[in-house]
Parts: C-alpha cells; structure tokens; sequence
C-alpha cells in the first residue's frame, strides 16, 4: 500500500469517525484509524528532489556539508545558477532533520563570521562601527 493510499484511507476513516453515532462504531473507527496511522509512520516515504538557493557562500558550504555527512548527494543542474543546490531527500527527513540542523548552524556560522568581521575592521581599519546617520538635508549639506 503506498503512501497515498494510506493517507485516502485515514481521511475515509476519520469521516466514519466523525459520523458514527454509537459507542462502537466510535470505538472501531478510532482503532483503525489508530492502525492506519501507524502503518503510515512506518511507510517508506518518497524521496523529491528540493531546489535550494543560497547565495551565501558560507551558508552554502556549510550545507553541502551537512547534506554528504546525512549521505546525500548535493548537485546542479546544468547551466542553473552557483547559488542553487538542488538534493534529492524525503520531506520528512528534510523538514524535521536536515533544514533545522542547518538553520542552528547556519545562525551560529553568521553570528562568528560577524564578530570576527566588526573584530578585524575595528583593530585595523577604524573603531567606530555604527551606522551612518540618516541626513535629511541634500547630500553632503
């Protein structure tokens, strides 16, 4: 039975659910649908392919990294932009381990490229790191 298939029949068995009107036709319903649910967590689930742009290269290492260290194969398609990584994976895998993986490391990459940068740029280029000041006078005035 494939994914699909499981997925139409716990939607049928929640509406006979939803419908029954006495105690045992609740009672059966909720045990098939307590079965269908399982045999649905335990379905091999397809794998997609995902398009990813990362513009970043930093960002876009680090997750070419994590995708070989999860044993999948990052690749692009011809003549498609250096920024896109396209990765063959099941959504699940995708959704609840691999993009939240790279999202934490993803913020702790960003956060100490951007101390050592305001670190470099403050010892040898000048200490004052904030802003530039809106003017609303013509330029240079």
């Amino acid at each position: 039975m494939t994914r699909e298939e499981i997925i139409d029949k716990i939607r049928k068995v929640e509406a006979l659910y939803a419908g029954s009107s006495s105690e045992g036709e609740t009672s059966a319903a909720a045990e098939a649908l307590d079965r269908l649910k399982n045999r649905l967590a335990t379905a091999p689930e397809e794998k997609i392919e995902f398009k990813i742009s990362l513009p970043d290269p930093w960002k876009r290492q680090l997750f070419l990294a994590l995708a070989r260290r999860h044993g999948l194969y990052p690749y692009r398609q011809a003549r498609q932009r250096y920024a896109t990584v396209m990765v063959r994976d099941t959504p699940t895998h995708m959704n609840k381990v691999l993009w939240p993986e790279f999202t934490e490391l993803a913020k702790l990459l960003n956060s100490y490229l951007d101390e050592a940068t305001r670190d470099i740029i403050s010892r040898a280029v000048h200490g004052d790191l904030s802003e530039a000041k809106e003017n609303p006078g013509l330029p240079g005035v």
